[in-house]
């Protein structure tokens, strides 16, 4: 095996398959869509060639800047809600909790079920005759809380976002669950010898030791939340008025209702950019605070 890894023709031969698959269903498409981005073309006719308008073009749309700043929030609610909980409760299931493979097993089901099922399991959540939470406000006396959810531009974004944020809770919980594990028991039984409690051992010893962790959940959550689709497109196509409205939403809709193959190439660009940068941020944020 060693003389493998140090043999430089035989780790070609076995990355260049992974090489090839990864190329042809990320690296071509992403040529292809960069440069159909410099192309004024609605994906029949004959495409003009017009540089980088369309990228201009869409900085100037209000409705474009709305999207990125809707997905941002999102991002920011996936970092600093959705992972809070997620490490929250692998902490709890890590301390040797009675049935915690079923707990487990339970909060990791959202994971693993169609996002469309998640859509239409929370379109009649938010039902406004018969849907459980205004069903639930009403029995508590609180019927004037009741309200149309998806339908309504002020509550939209925020009913959108919390199944979205409610579905992958389950996987960043296993995967911290799986990093708090993976340290060694003696370290923690020593500081439970030399009188720290719970909360001193999960923040001072634990926490510390699954940095590398978190910085990939961050990575994960930031980047899922920017190339968000599925979900907004079940529940509200990013309406009503645009409120739910996010970059690849857009996207879609300039390619398959408008034919707008350039501008939605512009788009799909920038998602890859944004996420591209936010991640070099995110790296550089965590090599800080590892040399600290």
């Amino acid at each position: 095996m060693e003389k493998a890894l140090r043999n430089k023709k035989a780790i070609c031969v076995f990355i260049l398959p992974g090489l090839i698959w990864f190329s042809l269903i990320v690296l071509i498409p992403i040529l292809q869509s960069s440069w159909y981005s410099l192309l004024n073309w609605d994906g029949i006719t004959k495409a003009n060639f017009i540089g980088f308008d369309n990228y201009i073009n869409i900085f100037k749309d209000g409705l474009f800047v709305k999207s990125i700043f809707n997905s941002l929030m999102l991002a920011f609610l996936s970092v600093f809600v959705q992972l809070p909980i997620a490490l929250m409760l692998a902490l709890v299931l890590a301390s040797g909790i009675k049935g915690q493979n079923v707990y487990r097993t339970i909060y990791f089901i959202p994971v693993i079920i169609s996002s469309t099922i998640i859509g239409q399991l929370w379109m009649k959540i938010y039902h406004p005759t018969y849907g459980l939470l205004n069903g639930f406000l009403g029995s508590v006396g609180l019927g004037h809380l009741q309200n149309e959810w998806l339908a309504n531009p002020t509550t939209a974004l925020a009913a959108v976002f919390i199944p979205m944020i409610w579905q992958y809770i389950g996987y960043h919980m296993l995967l911290f669950y799986a990093a708090i594990k993976s340290i060694s028991t003696e370290i923690l039984e020593a500081a439970k010898v030399d009188g720290a409690s719970s909360l001193q051992i999960s923040f001072m010893i634990i926490i510390p030791q699954i940095v590398p962790m978190i910085k990939a959940c961050v990575i994960f959550a930031l980047i899922g939340s920017l190339k968000s689709f599925d979900l907004i497109y079940v529940l509200t196509r990013g309406g009503p008025l645009h409120a739910t409205e996010v970059p690849t939403m857009l996207m879609y809709t300039d390619i398959f209702s408008k034919n707008q193959y350039g501008y939605a190439s512009a788009i799909a660009i920038f998602i890859i950019v944004e996420c591209i940068v936010l991640t070099g941020v995110i790296q550089q944020i965590f090599k800080k605070i590892q040399s600290d």
